[in-house]
């Protein structure tokens, strides 16, 4: 089982900024990684996720205000959060697709695509 383990995270004024980090116990290049959140009763949420290629996607919710990025040389997976507002506020969790072959996911936001998880941090965003 892959353990992915999250740090980051915190309490933050409206407009304020957090990043939020996944350490991954391997290489993940090739492999679709994805933040998610969820509020208590709600589905979790698609917020930005990678596919194979590397190639950013992001909910219009979240678009251009997060952003991803990689450390390869660490295996670490950022999410850089800013202008954050109060419905921002959410437990956040990293995923991995499991697989790096075909078939290809359907949609890189949907929580079925992924396979492993990390144990989530909370992100409250006041106003």
């Amino acid at each position: 089982q892959v353990q992915l383990v999250q740090s980051g995270g915190g309490s933050v004024q409206s407009g304020g900024s957090l990043r939020l980090s996944c350490e991954v116990p391997g290489p993940f290049s090739h492999h679709c990684m994805a933040w998610f959140r969820q509020d208590p009763g709600k589905e979790r949420e698609g917020v930005a996720a990678l596919d194979m290629a590397g190639n950013p996607v992001y909910a219009p919710s979240v678009r251009g205000r997060f952003t991803l990025s990689k450390d390869n040389a660490k295996n670490i997976l950022y999410l850089q959060m800013n202008n954050l507002k109060p419905e921002d506020t959410a437990m956040y969790y990293c995923a991995q697709r499991a697989s790096w072959s075909p078939p290809l996911p359907v949609n890189l936001l949907h929580f079925d695509e992924y396979d492993y998880w990390g144990q989530g941090t909370q992100v409250t965003v006041s106003s």
